[in-house]
C-alpha cells in the first residue's frame, strides 16, 4: 500500500485527475472512507482526467451515473444499498466487467463483487482539510499504473 497527503480539495482533485488520465478499458476503481473524507472530491478530478464534460457530484440517488468521456464512466454511488444483491438487478457486471472504467464510491459495501484486478483507494480525513489517500493496487496493470501516478505526483 502506497499513501499521498493532500492538502486541499484542489489537491485531492488534481490526483484524481492524473488517475483518470491513465485509466483504461476495464478498469475497476474502489473508492472507500468516512462520510466526507473526500471520495466525491476525487471521483470528480477522475471524472476530469478521463475526460468528462460535465462532471457531477455523488451519484447517491441514482446509485449510478454513466458519463461519456475518453472511455464510458460508471460513477456508482452503493452507500444507500441495504445488500449487494441489489446491484444484480441493474446489471454491475456489465459496468464492472465492461469495456469502460467502473468508478465506485462506498465500494466496500459490495466487496464480494469486484473483480480480481481492482484499484482499492481509501481516503482519510485529518485536521486542516488534510486527507491521507491510499492505494492498495490488485494485479500488475495496477502496481505499474501506481507507480505512475505516484511519480507524476511527486512533481506537483
Amino acid at each position: 500500500m502506497r499513501t499521498v497527503i493532500t492538502r486541499s480539495a484542489t489537491e485531492t482533485q488534481a490526483l484524481g485527475r492524473r488517475l483518470g488520465a491513465l485509466l483504461a478499458p476495464g478498469d475497476f476503481v474502489a473508492l472507500l472512507g468516512d462520510l466526507g473524507a473526500g471520495k466525491t472530491t476525487f471521483a470528480q478530478g477522475v471524472l476530469q482526467g478521463l475526460g468528462v464534460q460535465r462532471p457531477g457530484g455523488s451519484p447517491t440517488f441514482n446509485i449510478l451515473v454513466e458519463y461519456p468521456g475518453r472511455l464510458p464512466v460508471y460513477h456508482f454511488d452503493v452507500y444507500r444499498l441495504r445488500s449487494p444483491a441489489e446491484l444484480l438487478d441493474i446489471g454491475y457486471e456489465d459496468y464492472f466487467f465492461g469495456a469502460g472504467v467502473a468508478l465506485v464510491e462506498w465500494a466496500d459495501r459490495v466487496r464480494d463483487l469486484w473483480p480480481p484486478e481492482h484499484l482499492a483507494i481509501t481516503l482519510t480525513l485529518g485536521e486542516d482539510n488534510q486527507r491521507t489517500i491510499a492505494f492498495a493496487p490488485a494485479g500488475a496493470r495496477w502496481d505499474r499504473c501506481l507507480e505512475d501516478l505516484l511519480h507524476a505526483a511527486s512533481g506537483r
